[in-house]
C-alpha cells in the first residue's frame, strides 16, 4: 500500500487552518468581549464564527475528495489541488472578516479545487470500473 505522504501532511495542514480559525472565533471573543454560547452581538464575531462554520461544512467534501482522488489518480496532484484549498479558505476568511463582500475569491479558488478532486475521483472510479468490468 502506498503511504500518501504528500496527502497526509495536506490534509493535516487543512485541519490546523480550521484550528487557526477556531483561535480567531476565541480572539474575537476576547476583543468584543461576548462569552460563549452567544454567537452574536458583534458582526466581527459573527464573521469569524460563520468562517470556520462555512470551513467545517467544507470539510466532508473536500477530505474525502481527496483521498479518493490520490488513491485513484495520483497523491502529488491531489496534495497540490489541497494546497490550493487551503488556499482559497484562508484567503476566504481573510476576506469575509475584513468586509463580506470580500470573501469571493477564496470560496471561488477552494470551489474550484474541490470539484478537480470530487468529480476527477468519481470520473476515475467510474471509469476504472467500466473499463475494467468490475461494476
Amino acid at each position: 500500500m502506498e503511504p500518501h505522504y504528500e496527502v497526509a501532511i495536506v490534509t493535516l495542514l487543512a485541519l490546523l487552518v480550521y484550528f487557526w480559525m477556531g483561535l480567531r472565533v476565541g480572539g474575537a471573543r476576547q476583543k468584543t468581549g461576548i462569552k460563549a454560547p452567544a454567537m452574536t452581538g458583534d458582526p466581527h464575531l459573527e464573521r469569524n464564527v460563520r468562517v470556520q462554520a462555512n470551513t467545517l461544512e467544507w470539510l466532508p467534501i473536500f477530505l474525502p475528495s481527496l483521498w479518493l482522488f490520490a488513491v485513484f489518480w495520483n497523491d502529488r496532484i491531489a496534495a497540490i489541488a489541497g494546497l490550493v484549498w487551503i488556499v482559497g479558505r484562508i484567503l476566504y476568511a481573510v476576506g469575509y472578516v475584513a468586509d463580506p463582500g470580500k470573501r469571493e475569491l477564496g470560496f471561488l479558488v477552494q470551489s474550484l479545487a474541490v470539484a478537480v478532486l470530487l468529480f476527477g475521483a468519481l470520473g476515475k472510479i467510474v471509469w476504472t470500473m467500466v473499463s475494467t468490468g468490475t461494476y
